[in-house]
């Protein structure tokens, strides 16, 4: 406010100051201008006047230059107290500055307080921390926050030097900025050690970010306070510089007075001295005083040399502009390049189409046997491309340099004037240093010369003074050298810089040039190669052509192809299993993703609610603070309220990343999908096409083949049938010759039987050759048997093919579903994650109201603690002062009191004002809500035209389908023509290729409409953008009324309390002891309130103005938009009404609407002309309407009147100078609306641009509609005599057809069905062509409704025109009107003196008129031409889109012309084919020739074999041999002449075809030359047409300028007529002047009286014209003031918008740098698939691992198997401890048992039992003897183990039985060993092992409970072998010795039989009688 308010006063100063500057020179002008005019009046006199009317004159001069000089002396007046008014303004600002520098330093005391305050305070908080944990912070806090709020209220620093109400309040106003901010960052401090004491102890970086935060907190603060240090250092420095200006400029006055003195003094002196000394010193003054002279010559010379630099230099800134627009010149040059590059890019994309189409009819005729010759070519051509490719890009890239490089190119001749400039720069320069060398010498003589006259004199110090000004002229001047000698060096170095510049662009310009050449003689010899290759290939087409023959090697190829294709096949059901398999992974990862969405949502609602609650806890903890506000406790409360809303704002942010992370895993799962679904797609395409590609070729082959193969069987079955029926005849006519010469001749019977056997051995030969015939023919038979069921078999194969090809099209269509369905999916996973950021937005904006609560509770508690010190501090008792003192401050208080009310009174007043705008900005919000709706409805009206147009598209595309249908029809015609009811399986990739072309062409024609449309949408989008900004300028103004009124508001509420403040202080300052300056500063207060309150009511006033003003304008907006939705409404009713009636009218009407449109548009402009004029004459009218025609003569009863019309006159004067106030202020009231209606002026202008815009836009769109209508005509002509060409040649083929098969009779219906489908074709075709131009039509309707509108919107602008003008008319008609009455009361009472003074008006006001009628013609001719230059522009405009518009022209031709080649092509293989056809044609032909040749030989050789059998019957027998050797000749001659002939025929067809083809191409050519000539006719017709229009508007426009010279003329004749009635009208008054001369002389007494007074009245009425001339200049003074504010107002709004373009970079910025934020999660996101891929990698690896496991665990079973298996055979062995046990145990038993103990032994060894008895029977005694003899003491060394007695029931029951078992095992080895489980080998100390018993079944327990049993015993039967194997686990090991079976000990593992123990009681024969027993 306080900017606002110092700009207002610091701009009403200068605009004041403006006007009374302005006011002086008008003042000044018009003195002058009716000066002249007076003089003008006077020389128009005539000379026949009487000197009495000269004598007046010359009065009435003298009063005037009385009046003059009067007025010169008050101007000095006025002068003298304007300059000591400044002095006291001066005296008084000084007194302010000293005030304020006292105030500076207390500020400064305060501050120095202030921070020891603070340093204590920190002290205090660093104690309390240490002591307290929590909420002791906070009152330290608030006191220091206290403080410095207190301190920073006193603060402020003044700048400027006079000091005003604004300044004042800006400092003020800083004071309340700079505490708030204070106040929030103690609040910001306490929040953050808060936080830093609730989290401190928890880690010890955000201790570190405390103390950051605390460090940048109290950096601000320094800067702050050293801002505002310099702040006051700038002050001091102002204040201390003009204090020593003025300083200066006093020494400077005494110094000059010094001089003065002295000078007199020395001239004194020099009068009065006459010595030598004087007159020397005479001389050398003299001198001195000349070398001054010829140095200020010299710096005069110098400086209009230093301006001629200057003006060179402006000349080569000129030159340098002119350069730059060559270099536009340049740019456009480059244009034009790059057009021709693009055309060149045209003729190589033509020349790679024709490429291409080449191939493809290579491919089309190739053979199995050519295909690595086709490669080779088809290599070599795709390499030429890829050169050709590279010269492209290598020429453009040329083409870019020559274009950055042509810019510098045209800067040589510049360059070279520029050298110009430079070499008599050099020149001057050389010049003026000789001039400084002279200047040096000339000081080198006045420094030796001032040395002497320093010896001789020391009183000339004078002199001295002016040579040390001379050196200081000088020193100015070496410093101007210095600059110059700087800028030449500058320029130097700028000219060679740019001379290398040109050098190197001509060099590189040089070589781009001879590149280019090299560029384009290698792209003509690529060119020239290409074309080569293409005839090559055309001969070797002709080559496959007649390698077709070999059909019988192809079906071998075409065997191996349905291998590959069957493969082909197999591999994509592989692909299908795949592609479905991944289908189906993605369809879980969807339901996955589906999942997560909806925990998201669960999460999102849980949020929401989470947000709710912390809503409620908001409601709650602002009640706590309204609470707080109240009570003054509770803080700590409070504070950990917040701690938990802080916790709780940290977890949800925490769940806010969670659910980020998860939406972004979505993304990329999402993201990963579609790459999957579109590489399916790609990868489904490819499969498409190839199994496409393959089926076509094998059936075209097949067809072919079995076309030739069927044609030759019929031929050869036909062949067969005639040879048959000639032999029959043959037999048949021998027979009969034979019986008819057996009848005859029976006497020659021998020559008869010789001839007979001849005959019968002929016939013999002739039945083989039959025979061989039919062998040949059963051959052929077979052989097309075999070829029939291979191409049944293939084409089931086909067949099945098609059928798998149409289920992958199901699938595929299956996929597109599921992929869009995936789509949906993701879009909805889309708007989810946009609600999780908008709920991530609403949380935001949570926290941030939290934050700004804090705020404001931190605020409170600062405010309640302020309460409370206030309340604590003790009001100083009053001392007793007189009482006087106090009723003077108890009246200044009730005045206070009074000033107080009044100013509330006006507060109230003012929300009075603010209600009434608040009830206005509803109403208006309404009708902004209205003016949506209407606009609702108007896009609901254009999505019904859009849905309408959509609906003409879709059934244009219909008919297209149609047409197409029907091709389609003709084509499949054909192919039945051509092939049998076979080519089934071709046909269904024909029509998915045309209904390809359909969906192609269907969608240029959507392309075309959607840009009709789209320009629509576009148009009503830019006005919904306009509605809807004026809208929001309308908010922003109502907002800025609010705010504005709020403010002022807000700063008298403050004002008020900073006035109750002061009175507190006032009443504290009545005790003190400075009672006197306390009154004398309240007196001084009262006047500044005073005057501060009269200010404030100015801005008050102000303010209500700006608002009423507002108020005017969003009126007028409103009705704006009104009229352009009135507008709106009319041009869609329009369009409607348009669309009907162009639906049946044709391109006729089209132009007479654009006729009648700019006859509209022209009567527009003449309506608009006739307004002007209108206007002018309005003016006209008003101006002499004061003035009426009066004429007649002085009567006598005037000068009587005179004296009681004096009275009457000053009465008048006073009614005048009231009026001239309202006059004042209803100009300041059309100040006002002027502003407003120039900036509607400037809507309309810019609306008018705009329009004309899009009409130059929308010409040349209808132009290039109508050019593209033209060459649709052409194209649709050429089409359809292609078509008749087509159908031509079809029925040549019908008719080849029908001769070749005529005798078959196979194709007669077939020929009918085809006529009747060709005229099915011709009909939808005329349909297309008619449809064609019917959608021309509806563009240029389209185009017309777009100018419909402009023209409307035109028509509203020049009715706003009009309105304005009406207002105009109605302002100056009410205006005139008041003054009319005025005149009227002034004119009936001194009509009689102003006689004379009315004619001179009437002259001078007929004069002005013309002035103005002249300048407001010369406008209307600027104007004119500035509107005709426009329409250049435009026209150039037109012209550069027309030539776009022609260049896409061209590429539309060169497509098309593509096409047609394309067609051409295929005509071509349909003339090849009937070549091949006619070729067929002719041989067969031949053949017949031939066999009709052989049959007429054959009766030849029958008639002479009868003349021949005749003759014999004569005798004459050698003739008959002459006459056959003769018929042999004749034959064979026969035969090459009809070879001969054959050929030629031959020659002759083939001839007559090239000549067919050559005809062709002429044809072709003389089509192209008639298209070429049809497009220029129809440009120069276009050209012609613009010629025309251009010279009817320069007609238009001579006209325009004779019709304005002739109302000139006109307006010249009645000016000579007013003229004239003048003169008549004076030559009148001469002669009543005459006539009343008498009367005069009677009364010259009188007369000299009224001469006075006439005098008087006449300078009164000077002055009133005067006046309102002044009137008329401060009018347009302020017109001018007020486009300098609008200028100034334009300037704003470009730095606005230059700082809104800022804010975008910025932002643009932002989002790069999350572009990169981007990049890098994307990073991230790669890494971690990386890791994924890793991961399963790692994966693989284990699995691999657990296979080798599993390996290494079956070799473990193995051998563990292999174990087992060694196992069971050591215990079929036998063991020798158990026999040696069984020997000692033999001779331990008694003598008569041992032979069964023996027995025993042997049964064991294997020996029979007879043997055993027979060993008994021989010698028993002998063994025993023996065996007693060798082991005599055997019984001792058998140790005795005592038995448990637990253990020997178990041993007595259990080895019988075991023994028992082991001999059956071991008897029976068949049966399978013991299968032992590995878990159950455990050592026997194990823990386990009791476990295992418990599970195990009984055998093995009874086996381990015998081994445990005797582990503690020692056992005798083991004791030899624990040295070699361990058999029972050693001690050492226990449990934890080695687990695996071959690491264990034997006992462990392997069964032990618990030999037999012996007890001592027992013998051993009771053992062997158990054994026995059992």
């Amino acid at each position: 406010m306080s900017s606002w308010l110092g700009g207002l006063g610091s701009g009403l100063g200068q605009s004041l100051g403006q006007v009374g500057g302005s006011l002086a020179s008008l003042t000044g002008h018009i003195s002058n201008f009716t000066k002249d005019m007076l003089m003008e009046g006077t020389e128009d006199v005539p000379a026949d006047l009487p000197n009495s009317g000269r004598e007046e004159n010359e009065a009435t001069h003298s009063v005037l230059r009385s009046e003059n000089e009067r007025l010169k002396k008050l101007y000095t007046d006025l002068e003298e107290k304007h300059e000591a008014s400044e002095l006291q303004i001066k005296q008084q600002s000084s007194s302010y500055r000293s005030q304020l520098q006292q105030k500076e330093e207390e500020i400064n005391h305060l501050k120095a307080r202030q921070i020891a305050l603070q340093d204590e305070v920190l002290r205090l908080q660093s104690a309390a921390q240490s002591v307290l944990s929590g909420p002791g912070n906070a009152p330290a806090a608030s006191t220091a926050s206290s403080c410095n709020c207190g301190v920073s209220h006193r603060g402020a620093a003044f700048h400027e030097d006079d000091m005003d109400f604004g300044d004042v309040i800006s400092s003020q106003q800083e004071i309340n900025r700079l505490s708030n901010e204070v106040s929030r960052l103690e609040s910001e401090l306490g929040h953050w050690r808060h936080i830093a004491q609730a989290q401190g102890a928890k880690s010890s970086d955000q201790t570190e970010i405390c103390k950051l935060q605390n460090i940048i907190k109290e950096l601000k603060q320094n800067r702050s306070q050293e801002i505002d240090d310099h702040q006051h250092e700038m002050s001091v420095l102002q204040n201390a510089h003009q204090q020593k200006l003025t300083e200066i400029s006093r020494r400077h006055r005494e110094e000059l007075s010094d001089y003065e003195e002295r000078i007199e003094e020395l001239e004194n002196l020099l009068q009065q001295g006459g010595s030598g000394v004087t007159v020397t010193d005479h001389s050398k003054v003299y001198e001195m005083q000349n070398t001054i002279q010829i140095l200020q010559l010299e710096k005069v010379e110098s400086t209009k040399k230093i301006e001629d630099l200057e003006n060179k230099i402006k000349e080569i800134h000129k030159r340098l502009s002119s350069a730059e627009q060559d270099r536009e010149v340049w740019k456009e040059e480059q244009e034009r390049l790059e057009v021709e590059k693009r055309q060149i890019t045209e003729q190589c994309e033509r020349l790679k189409l024709e490429h291409s189409e080449a191939q493809q009819s290579a491919l089309r005729q190739s053979d199995a046997g050519t295909e690595d010759g086709r490669i080779l070519s088809h290599s070599t051509s795709g390499a030429e491309v890829l050169r050709l490719q590279q010269a492209l890009t290598d020429a453009e890239n040329e083409i870019m340099r020559l274009s950055s490089l042509n810019q510098d190119t045209n800067l040589a001749e510049d360059n070279q004037k520029l050298r110009m400039c430079v070499q008599t720069l050099e020149k001057e320069k050389s010049l003026l240093s000789q001039e400084k060398e002279e200047l040096q010498t000339s000081l080198c003589k006045l420094s030796s010369e001032y040395e002497v006259i320093k010896t001789t004199a020391t009183r000339d110090l004078d002199l001295f003074s002016q040579v040390h000004d001379l050196k200081h002229d000088l020193e100015v001047k070496e410093q101007e050298l210095n600059q110059s000698i700087h800028e030449n060096e500058v320029l130097m170095a700028e000219l060679e810089e740019l001379d290398k510049q040109n050098q190197e662009a001509t060099k590189h310009v040089i070589l781009i040039k001879d590149q280019l050449s090299k560029q384009q003689s290698e792209g003509d010899s690529v060119i020239k190669k290409l074309k080569e290759e293409l005839d090559d290939e055309k001969q070797r087409t002709h080559q496959l052509e007649d390698d077709k023959m070999n059909i019988i090697k192809e079906l071998n190829v075409q065997k191996e192809r349905l291998t590959h294709s069957e493969q082909a096949l197999s591999e994509l059901q592989l692909t299908k299993q795949k592609l479905e398999g991944k289908v189906e992974d993605l369809v879980d990862q969807l339901s996955k993703s589906e999942k997560s969405n909806l925990d998201i949502q669960k999460e999102n609602h849980e949020l929401r609610e989470h947000i709710r609650q912390n809503e409620e806890e908001l409601s709650t903890v602002r009640s706590e603070l309204t609470q707080s506000q109240t009570q003054g406790s509770n803080s700590n409360l409070k504070d950990e309220l917040l701690k938990e809303r802080e916790t709780e704002v940290r977890n949800l942010k925490q769940n806010l990343s969670e659910i980020e992370q998860l939406n972004e895993h979505l993304k990329q799962v999402a993201f990963d999908l579609r790459t999957e679904n579109e590489k399916l797609v790609v990868e489904c395409e490819d499969v498409r096409n190839q199994l496409e590609e393959s089926v076509a070729g094998n059936n075209q082959i097949s067809l072919e083949k079995t076309a030739m193969l069927e044609w030759e069987k019929a031929q050869l079955e036909t062949e067969l049938c005639r040879a048959k029926k000639r032999l029959l005849e043959e037999e048949r006519k021998y027979k009969q010759t034979v019986e008819g010469l057996s009848s005859a001749h029976s006497p020659d019977s021998s020559a008869l039987q010789l001839e007979q056997e001849r005959l019968i051995q002929l016939n013999q030969e002739k039945d083989f050759e039959i025979t061989e015939l039919k062998k040949s023919i059963e051959q052929m038979d077979t052989d097309h048997k075999q070829t029939k069921e291979t191409l049944s078999s293939s084409l089931e194969e086909q067949k099945q093919l098609a059928q798998l090809i149409n289920e992958k099209e199901i699938c595929i269509v299956k996929l597109k579903e599921k992929s869009s369905e995936l789509q949906k999916e993701l879009d909805k996973c889309a708007q989810t994650l946009r609600k999780n950021e908008t709920l991530r937005q609403t949380i935001e904006e949570k926290d941030r109201s939290l934050g700004s609560m804090k705020e404001e509770n931190n605020h409170l508690q600062e405010e309640l603690e302020r309460l409370r010190e206030q309340q604590s501090r003790v009001v100083p008792v009053p001392e007793p002062r007189t009482l006087g003192s106090t009723t003077e401050l108890e009246s200044e208080l009730s005045q206070l009191h009074i000033i107080k009310d009044h100013l509330e009174e006006e507060i109230k007043h003012h929300q009075k004002m603010i209600e009434d705008q608040n009830q206005n900005k509803i109403q208006l919000l309404q009708s902004l809500q209205e003016q949506k709706k209407e606009m609702d409805e108007f896009k609901y009206q254009h999505e019904q035209m859009s849905i309408t147009h959509t609906r003409l598209f879709l059934e244009k595309d219909e008919e297209i389908k149609n047409l197409q249908k029907t091709i389609e029809q003709m084509k499949t015609q054909l192919h039945e023509e051509r092939q049998d009811s076979q080519t089934e399986s071709s046909d269904i990739f024909q029509e998915t290729k045309v209904q390809s072309l359909n969906i192609e062409n269907g969608s240029e024609k959507h392309d075309l409409s959607k840009a009709e449309t789209e320009r629509l949408v576009k148009g009503i989008k830019e006005r919904e953008l306009e509605i809807k900004l004026l809208n929001e300028k309308n908010i922003s103004l109502t907002k800025q009324i609010d705010q504005l009124s709020k403010d002022e508001v807000g700063k008298l509420t403050q004002i008020i309390q900073q006035k109750d403040l002061e009175i507190q202080a006032l009443h504290a300052r009545i005790s003190s002891a400075s009672y006197s300056q306390d009154v004398v500063y309240l007196q001084q207060q009262l006047h500044a309130y005073a005057m501060e309150r009269e200010k404030v009511m100015v801005v008050l006033n102000e303010k209500t103005r700006e608002n009423s003003q507002l108020k005017t304008e969003y009126h007028k907006m409103i009705d704006v938009i009104s009229a352009k939705e009135a507008a709106l409404i009319k041009l869609q009713d329009e369009n409607k009404k348009m669309s009907t009636r162009f639906e049946s009218s044709g391109q006729d009407m089209f132009k007479e609407t654009i006729q009648n449109l700019s006859r509209i548009i022209r009567e527009k402009d003449i309506e608009i002309d006739a307004l002007s004029q209108k206007c002018q004459t309005l003016l006209t009218v008003l101006q002499t309407s004061g003035t009426g025609s009066e004429a007649g003569g002085v009567n006598s009863n005037q000068f009587e009147e005179l004296l009681q019309e004096r009275d009457k006159l000053k009465q008048q004067v006073k009614k005048m100078e009231e009026w001239k106030q309202q006059v004042m202020t209803t100009v300041q009231n059309m100040q006002h609306e002027s502003a407003q209606l120039q900036e509607e002026l400037h809507q309309l202008q810019a609306q008018v641009s705009v329009d004309s815009d899009n009409n130059s836009k929308l010409q040349v769109d209808y132009t290039g509609l109508i050019q593209s209508y033209e060459q649709n005509e052409t194209k649709l002509k050429n089409f359809g005599q292609e078509l008749a060409q087509v159908q031509h040649s079809i029925g040549q083929l019908c008719n080849t057809k029908d001769l070749l098969l005529g005798k078959l009779d196979i194709m007669s219906p077939q020929l009918s069905s085809g006529s009747s489908l060709t005229s099915q074709a011709a009909e939808p075709l005329r349909a297309s062509q008619s449809s064609e131009p019917h959608e021309s039509s509806q563009l240029l309707q389209q185009e017309v409704d777009d100018l419909r509108k402009s023209l409307q919107e035109k028509d509203a602008t020049i009715r706003t025109l009009q309105e304005n003008n009406h207002r105009l008319s109605d302002s100056v008609a009410a205006s005139s009107e008041a003054e009319r009455k005025e005149h009227e009361q002034t004119e009936s009472e001194v009509k009689q003196l102003k006689e004379k003074q009315e004619v001179l008006q009437n002259l001078l006001k007929e004069k002005d008129l013309l002035i103005k009628a002249k300048s407001d013609q010369l406008h209307s001719s600027n104007e004119n031409f500035a509107n005709k230059v426009n329409e250049n522009e435009l026209l150039r405009q037109a012209v550069t889109n027309l030539k776009e518009r022609i260049l896409i022209l061209e590429m539309d031709i060169s497509k098309l012309k593509g096409e047609n080649e394309k067609i051409v092509e295929a005509s071509k293989g349909k003339e090849t084919e009937y070549q091949a056809l006619q070729e067929t044609n002719m041989k067969f032909s031949m053949m017949l020739r031939e066999k009709e040749f052989e049959c007429h030989s054959m009766r030849e050789k029958a008639l002479a074999f009868e003349q021949l059998l005749k003759e014999k019957e004569q005798g004459k027998a050698g003739e008959l041999n002459q006459l056959l050797n003769a018929v042999k000749s004749m034959q064979e001659k026969t035969v090459t002449f009809q070879q001969e002939r054959d050929q030629v025929m031959l020659a002759l067809k083939q001839k007559q075809m090239e000549n067919s083809a050559l005809q062709n191409e002429v044809q072709r050519f003389r089509d192209k030359e008639s298209r070429l000539n049809q497009e220029l006719q129809r440009l120069r017709d276009h050209l012609l047409e613009l010629e025309d229009s251009h010279t009817r508007e320069a007609l238009a426009a001579e006209d325009r300028e004779a019709k304005l010279r002739k109302k000139v003329s006109v307006l010249e004749e009645k000016l000579v007529s007013s003229s004239n009635a003048m003169e008549n009208a004076s030559h009148q008054a001469s002669v009543q002047v005459e006539s009343l001369q008498e009367q005069l002389s009677m009364v010259s007494k009188q007369r000299d009286e009224t001469a006075l007074q006439l005098s008087v009245s006449q300078e009164q009425v000077k002055q009133y014209s005067l006046s309102l001339a002044n009137l008329q200049m401060v009018l347009e003074h302020f017109q001018q003031e007020e486009k300098a504010m609008y200028s100034a107002e334009l300037e704003k709004q470009n730095h606005l918008l230059a700082e809104w373009k800022k804010k975008a970079e910025s932002l643009e910025g932002k989002v790069l740098s999350l572009q990169e934020r981007l990049d890098e999660a994307n990073a991230a996101l790669d890494s971690a698939s990386r890791l994924t891929e890793q991961l399963d990698l790692k994966e693989e690896q284990i699995e691999e691992l657990k296979k080798q496991n599993e390996l290494h665990q079956e070799m473990l079973d193995d051998a563990q198997k292999k174990l087992m298996n060694l196992v069971n055979s050591t215990e079929g062995k036998v063991d020798k401890v158990l026999m040696r046990n069984l020997f000692i145990g033999h001779f331990h038993t008694p003598k008569h048992q041992r032979h069964e103990v023996l027995r025993l032994m042997g049964s064991i060894l294997g020996v029979k039992r007879e043997e055993m008895e027979q060993l008994f029977g021989e010698d028993r005694g002998g063994v025993t003897r023996w065996m007693a003899g060798w082991l005599g003491g055997g019984s001792k060394s058998v140790p005795n183990t005592p038995l448990r007695p637990n253990q020997q029931s178990v041993f007595n029951s259990s080895f019988s039985e075991l023994f028992v078992k082991f001999l059956e095992t071991e008897s029976h080895p068949s049966v399978p060993p013991p299968k032992l489980s590995v878990h159950d080998l455990k050592p026997l100390d194990s823990p386990g092992r009791r476990k295992v018993d418990t599970g195990a079944p009984e055998s093995f327990r009874d086996t381990a409970e015998s081994r445990t049993g005797r582990r503690t015993d020692l056992n005798p039967f083991l004791a030899p072998r624990s040295a070699a194997v361990p058999l029972i686990n050693p001690a050492g090991h226990g449990s934890g010795g080695p687990g695996h079976l071959l690491l264990k000990p034997i006992s462990d593992v392997l069964p032990t039989f618990t030999p037999l123990p012996v007890s001592p009681d027992n013998s051993a024969g009771v053992v062997l009688k158990d054994l026995l027993k059992q």
